[in-house]
């Protein structure tokens, strides 16, 4: 009994057993009637849904309610115009609803799409065109085609029953773009892609039995039904609130197995259906096969563009974050040692000076202590931001060497001038903080091992002097003096 508290669960049992009874009564008003109570369910079940839960982004589901709430007008009418006025010609009054309902319907799936995937999502896009291509050659060929040819010099005929099937279709497209944009992850779209698919199946279904025979409605009627209790679960399940969501965007363009197999199988779909053609023993058509194929092939080759684009920006991520320090942006301690060797190594070749400097935030332990980790982080960040705008266009590189140690590497410029960068350095430390700093000189023969650690002497003994001030190592004396 805990299971029929919840309102999506009690609406599929109740749904069920309505479905249940309509298979009991023939083709007649009373199953017609009871199949309408059954569509007119899901919008019902679509607002109520929209109202209990209450989701940020309630425009997607309120479309989806308006879409439905076309579809069971339809439905109303049908039973009016064949169970009450006798008219049962094609077109029809319920045709206008019917019609009506795939751009809502669709309009709906695009708008959560858009909503989990607010940045141009050219993948899913494309993903989708090439299904829908794909899925638009099979139906022009086998439903469309043949549903063309059967009404003649009936032009109104013509165009509703092509408005079906393109319906279907366009449906689908939207359908695919919710998948990518990463919406398959909670229940309440599995819910909904189950109900578009059941219902998609159905039309197509019909469309097939109406173009190359006559339908009485006692074969796939029930496939509907579904298509009416999924629609109105998804919007009562309480993951509804999240399926409009903005995804995050690793998951909702990664290229996963099962998007490749779908992918390859609707790129498949135009020689399947040629050869679909030949085994039934039906005239091919070619030219569009032809079309179809063209437009696969370049929506597959856009979508390998697209995919090698992305390859390649993550790539140049990965690069940087590799090099980078993650919190403030600047060189890492790795890239800091390959700089240090590519500098030394044009200092030597150019005859100039090699100038490191070591900075360490005084006190940094007790200010972390004292206001909170993210203080301190901010303080990092801050520091390494104005630090990194008065060493712009100096030349001398900026690294963040580890905790609060920073390093200023400076190939070409004067030992003294290097000073005057540390007291613009010391000038704009954020928070009122200081720092001490090691200075040291390249003697011309040293590694950068050997450079560095003259450097990290100088700065033990800033600090021992008490802080906020620069000492110099003397060059190869082990010794260090006062900057001036």
């Amino acid at each position: 009994m805990r299971g029929l508290r919840s309102p999506w669960r009690a609406y599929a049992v109740l749904g069920g057993l309505v479905a249940l009874v309509v298979q009991v009564f023939p083709q007649g008003p009373v199953h017609d009637g009871l199949f309408v109570v059954l569509s007119c369910g899901a919008p019902v079940a679509t607002a109520v849904g929209a109202r209990l839960h209450r989701p940020q982004r309630a425009s997607a589901w309120w479309l989806l309610a308006a879409g439905l709430a076309a579809w069971a007008l339809g439905d109303v009418s049908y039973w009016l115009c064949w169970w009450v006025l006798d008219l049962r010609g094609f077109p029809a009054p319920p045709d206008a609803f019917y019609v009506l309902a795939y751009p809502l319907l669709a309009a709906a799936l695009l708008r959560l799409a858009r909503q989990a995937r607010p940045d141009r999502d050219v993948e899913g896009s494309i993903d989708a065109a090439i299904l829908v291509v794909g899925c638009g050659l099979l139906s022009w060929t086998f439903l469309i085609a043949p549903t063309l040819a059967g009404f003649g010099a009936d032009p109104a005929g013509a165009a509703v029953s092509l408005a079906y099937p393109l319906g279907d279709i366009v449906v689908l497209g939207a359908l695919v773009r919710v998948f990518a944009a990463a919406g398959h992850r909670s229940a309440a779209f599995r819910l909904l892609a189950g109900a578009a698919v059941v219902m998609l199946v159905a039309d197509s279904f019909y469309q097939y039995a109406t173009s190359f025979g006559s339908y009485d409605g006692s074969g796939f009627d029930w496939l509907w039904q579904v298509s009416y209790v999924l629609w109105g679960c998804a919007a009562l399940h309480p993951s509804m609130r999240r399926l409009s969501d903005p995804a995050p965007t690793s998951g909702s363009t990664e290229f996963s197995a099962g998007r490749l197999l779908v992918l390859t199988g609707a790129s498949l779909l135009a020689p399947a259906t040629l050869a679909l053609q030949l085994l039934l023993g039906q005239t091919p058509q070619g030219w569009a096969v032809v079309a179809g194929s063209t437009v696969l092939f370049l929506l597959v080759v856009l979508r390998m563009h697209a995919l090698v684009r992305r390859v390649r920006a993550q790539a140049v991520l990965l690069e940087d974050l590799a090099r980078t320090d993650p919190l403030t942006g600047l060189l890492n301690r790795r890239s800091a040692d390959a700089e240090l060797r590519r500098l030394r190594d044009r200092a030597e070749l150019d005859g100039t000076d090699l100038v490191v400097a070591l900075l360490d935030l005084d006190r940094f332990k007790v200010y972390n202590d004292t206001h909170g980790h993210p203080a301190g982080d901010r303080l990092l960040v801050g520091a390494a931001t104005a630090w990194r705008t008065a060493l712009a266009g100096t030349g001398a590189a900026l690294a963040r060497w580890g905790g609060e140690e920073f390093a200023v590497l400076a190939a070409g410029l004067p030992p003294a001038a290097v000073v005057d960068l540390l007291a613009d350095l010391r000038a704009v430390v954020p928070a009122g903080q200081s720092f001490s700093a090691g200075l040291a000189v390249w003697d011309g023969v040293e590694t950068p091992d050997a450079l560095l650690a003259r450097a990290d002497t100088a700065l033990y003994a800033a600090k021992h002097a008490g802080r906020a001030c620069t000492r110099t190592a003397d060059r190869g004396a082990g010794s260090v003096h006062p900057t001036a």
